[in-house]
């Protein structure tokens, strides 16, 4: 019985050593912030050129990982749809996106009842906490929502890759001193970062186009899916760096703060009813939407998602986390290769209920703290601004924070308004990451669940499956 329990000991953690390697390196990076931040003389000790080094690692981190993230989109999306006949690309995609729509208007209904019930900005006097002028943005909601359908059609495929545009407003010089920026001038700049929501639009065409052709094109989808078995494996080794790299990465954000404790007492109420409502909507709310949906039990389903959980709070990415999350679908649940790198790539750029709770709650709670009563139509404005701002948000670290521009823009409170919240929300974006992935995942499960048997009509078999598994059960110093 003994040697039985060691046996099945050392099996678990043959299974799970990569999780298990994940979770300490959040506990001893944490552990190790936490401590580093109280000795004596810290502040002198910990200046931004030494938090710096102790970040080294989890940037190198990061920088792997963002830069296997176009190929890995590009070749999962085009290798998923191509293999795919068009009329199967159509059924699971409306499931998607009818899942997609109700889990993120559940999410800004979620936090619009709780910031109203709870109120978290009431307890503050005006001014308790001190804006920064310098974070002004000039924007309006509907330039962000113009800007959002112009990066899905971009101009330059290769430009897509590395710029995306930008409106850009300005006084007039014939008066200056204009504050409606409606009516300011306006023109357009490309920004640095990549228009990953334009990528995924030409990756779907295309994989349309070749799923409509490939027949006659076979020899290029194969290419196509054998370049993606390559690009999965290399993810696969990039992802074994990651309890390293979260732990650097969450060392170096805990030394980077100036005051733990002042911050929490100030925002300490709209932390709480931030993360509670992100925490509900991710693991109980859509774990029983799963259920309801499959009849199935969605708790060991989650607990297979543990790595990409763990990757999505230390790097507070959703887009980060894409290549952890697919192999923890494809490998540890079992879900359709078709399925996944159709949906995984399209979800991560514009499903985003964390995001969607999250700007309800901060917009309520910074009218709340401005003493401004909202009526029902300034709430409704709300749902319908958050909804659309958490599409437009890019999944990178603090990119809900952005959008939420468009959010106060629809109840008319000034930009500057962010700052307000700004000093916590490193630690809040690593709450709804989670809760974005854990919203993709969940989508994928159910779309699976619907669609399995049409998977197994004659004709539709799944080419990319048995390679993938045997790509990455191996771990990356093997040479299989």
């Amino acid at each position: 019985m003994v040697k039985c329990s060691k046996d099945s000991l050392i099996r678990f953690v043959r299974q799970n050593l990569l999780i298990l390697l994940t979770i300490g390196g959040v506990i001893i990076g944490a552990a190790l912030g936490l401590g580093l931040r109280n000795i004596d003389h810290a502040r002198e000790i910990w200046t931004s050129r030494n938090v710096m080094y102790v970040n080294m690692v989890g940037d190198l981190f990061l920088r792997l990982i963002k830069s296997i993230i176009l190929p890995l989109i590009a070749t999962s999306l085009v290798s998923a749809i191509g293999s795919l006949d068009q009329g199967m690309s159509k059924k699971i995609g409306s499931v998607a996106l009818l899942y997609y729509v109700t889990t993120t208007f559940l999410a800004v209904t979620e936090g619009i009842v709780l910031a109203v019930t709870i109120k978290p900005g009431k307890g503050f006097g005006e001014g308790s906490v001190a804006t920064d002028e310098t974070r002004r943005t000039n924007v309006t909601t509907v330039d962000t929502l113009l800007d959002l359908v112009r990066n899905i059609f971009p101009p330059n495929l290769v430009q897509a890759c590395i710029q995306q545009q930008q409106t850009v407003l300005t006084p007039p010089e014939s008066n200056p001193s204009e504050e409606n920026l409606i009516k300011w001038d306006i023109s357009h700049r490309y920004v640095d970062g990549t228009n990953m929501i334009g990528i995924v639009a030409a990756s779907i065409c295309f994989g349309v186009a070749l799923s409509a052709v490939k027949d006659q094109v076979s020899t290029l989808l194969s290419f196509i899916q054998q370049l993606s078995f390559v690009v999965m494996k290399i993810t696969c080794w990039i992802i074994w760096l990651s309890p390293i790299g979260i732990l650097s990465l969450i060392m170096a954000k805990l030394l980077e703060m100036d005051d733990l404790a002042d911050v929490f007492e100030k925002l300490g109420l709209y932390f709480v009813v931030v993360v509670c409502g992100i925490v509900f909507h991710g693991f109980i709310l859509l774990p029983a939407i799963y259920f309801i949906a499959t009849r199935k039990n969605p708790y060991p389903f989650l607990a297979n998602m543990g790595q990409a959980i763990l990757t999505a709070f230390g790097t507070s990415s959703s887009a980060a986390t894409l290549p952890v999350t697919l192999q923890c679908l494809e490998e540890k649940n079992h879900i359709d290769t078709r399925i996944t790198r159709f949906l995984i790539p399209i979800g991560t750029t514009i499903n985003m209920d964390g995001t969607a709770l999250y700007e309800a709650v901060a917009a309520l709670f910074i009218a709340q703290l401005r003493g401004i009563d909202l009526t029902i139509g300034n709430i409704i404005a709300v749902a319908i601004t958050a909804t659309a701002a958490s599409i437009g948000a890019a999944a990178v670290p603090q990119g809900g924070l952005v959008t939420l521009v468009m959010v106060l823009d629809s109840i008319g409170l000034p930009s500057e308004d962010v700052s307000l919240i700004i000093a916590l929300d490193w630690l809040v974006n690593r709450f709804r990451a989670v809760t974005n992935v854990l919203g993709d995942c969940f989508g994928v499960g159910i779309v699976a669940h619907y669609r399995r048997k049409d998977l197994l009509e004659p004709g539709l078999e799944n080419p990319v499956a048995a390679e993938t598994e045997e790509i990455c059960t191996t771990k990356p110093d093997s040479n299989s």
